[in-house]
């Protein structure tokens, strides 16, 4: 049976990065002695994007949204997690990554042709959510395949002693 490797730290780190710069636009956001450190040219413009229109989802800040979609997401993908023989997990991390990639392609959208300009810590997010995302989506036939995380093999494939 296929095992991962890398996939669990490599998007645990991803989360705990994706949480770090979410805590800190959510702080930015909040508290008006907070400058986020980005340059200002015509394009890219952290100001304008985080006070834009777009800033808020039905009526949430974007920022806050990244705290709720990144403290469950590390929880998923937490080794613990990645090795657990429970459907659920790998399935809620599938959604959760979906549901992510969703968000950001939209946020992507409202940044290019709504807003005009570009964060730079909102880009580091929407690249951090879409490795996460082609990570979980790419381990996603593994760790729901039957038997997987049981520590048991499955009596089909190869090994396996039926049909031969």
């Amino acid at each position: 049976m296929p095992s991962l490797r890398w996939q669990p730290i490599v998007t645990t780190l991803l989360c705990l990065c994706g949480l770090g710069v979410a805590t800190y636009l959510t702080i930015a956001h909040y508290d008006t002695h907070v400058a986020l450190a980005c340059p200002k040219t015509n394009f890219v413009n952290c100001e304008t994007v985080t006070t834009s229109a777009q800033s808020h989802i039905l009526g949430i800040p974007v920022a806050v949204l990244g705290l709720f979609y990144f403290v469950p997401m590390l929880v998923l993908c937490l080794p613990v997690a990645w090795r657990s023989a429970n459907r659920r997990i790998h399935l809620a991390r599938l959604v959760l990554a979906s549901i992510g990639v969703g968000t950001i392609i939209y946020l992507i959208i409202a940044e290019l042709f709504l807003i005009k300009a570009i964060c730079l810590w909102c880009t580091s997010v929407h690249l951090i959510t879409f490795l996460i995302f082609v990570i979980v989506a790419t381990s996603s036939p593994i760790v729901l395949s039957p038997g997987y995380g049981d520590g048991v093999v499955p009596a089909y494939g190869v090994g396996s002693d039926r049909g031969a």
